[in-house]
C-alpha cells in the first residue's frame, strides 16, 4: 500500500508536464499551426477569418474552392 501515494505523485507530475506543452487559443502560433498568418484589424480581399491571434489581430487563411 506504501506504493499508492508514488504513484498518485508520479501521475500528478506526468499532467502537469502535459499541460505546458498545448498550445494555447488564439496564439500567433496556434494560427500558423492551422496554415493561417495573423492580420491586424481585418482579413484581406478573399481571404478567411478562421480564429484570433489577439485582441486585435485575427487569424486568416486562404479559402479553398473544390
Amino acid at each position: 500500500m506504501q506504493i499508492l501515494p508514488l504513484l498518485c505523485a508520479l501521475l500528478l507530475l506526468m499532467l502537469q508536464g502535459a499541460a505546458g506543452l498545448s498550445l494555447a487559443r488564439g496564439s500567433p502560433q496556434d494560427c500558423e499551426r492551422r496554415g493561417g498568418f495573423c492580420s491586424p484589424g481585418s482579413c484581406p480581399p478573399g481571404i478567411g477569418r478562421v480564429g484570433i491571434c489577439s485582441e486585435q489581430d485575427f487569424c486568416c487563411r486562404r479559402r479553398w474552392y473544390p
